[in-house]
């Protein structure tokens, strides 16, 4: 019980580092939800699935970043306008998923709407990542 607390404080740690890796703290909010440590390897190595929930204000957008691990999303409200790598931007609505495959550019993460959006995404990382969202250098 007491490993699974430390595991789960651990990957609360990891999602905090998507709080740090944004420019306008106004614009964008990143809450953990959970961590769980998964019991499959990948790549042989030992990974945690984090949970965030993501708010975006009308007519603002995070900063382009990497994970080291997959993502998924699920739109909850708004409209959530996404782009990974040279791949054409996407205006999501609620109710409609994405994925993004590891180590890809998320170079697009913006509300276009007149709403706050807000959305879950998973990260599947290596447990103990100091960061599960690392900004792309300019």
């Amino acid at each position: 019980m007491a490993r699974a607390a430390l595991a789960i404080g651990v990957g609360l740690l990891a999602v905090a580092g998507i709080a740090a890796a944004r420019h306008d703290e106004d614009a964008e909010s990143v809450k953990p939800v959970a961590a769980y440590d998964i019991v499959e390897k990948l790549d042989g190595k030992d990974t945690t699935a984090s949970v965030v929930e993501v708010t975006i204000e009308p007519g603002k957008a995070g900063v382009a970043h990497r994970h080291p691990g997959p993502g998924f999303g699920y739109v909850l409200e708004g409209e959530y306008e996404w782009a990974i790598d040279d791949k054409p931007a996407k205006v999501l609505k609620a109710g409609e998923t994405f994925y993004e495959p590891a180590g890809c550019l998320h170079r697009v993460s913006a509300n276009p709407g007149k709403v706050k959006t807000r959305l879950l995404a998973w990260v599947i990382h290596p447990r103990g990542a100091k960061d599960i969202a690392v900004p792309e250098k300019h």
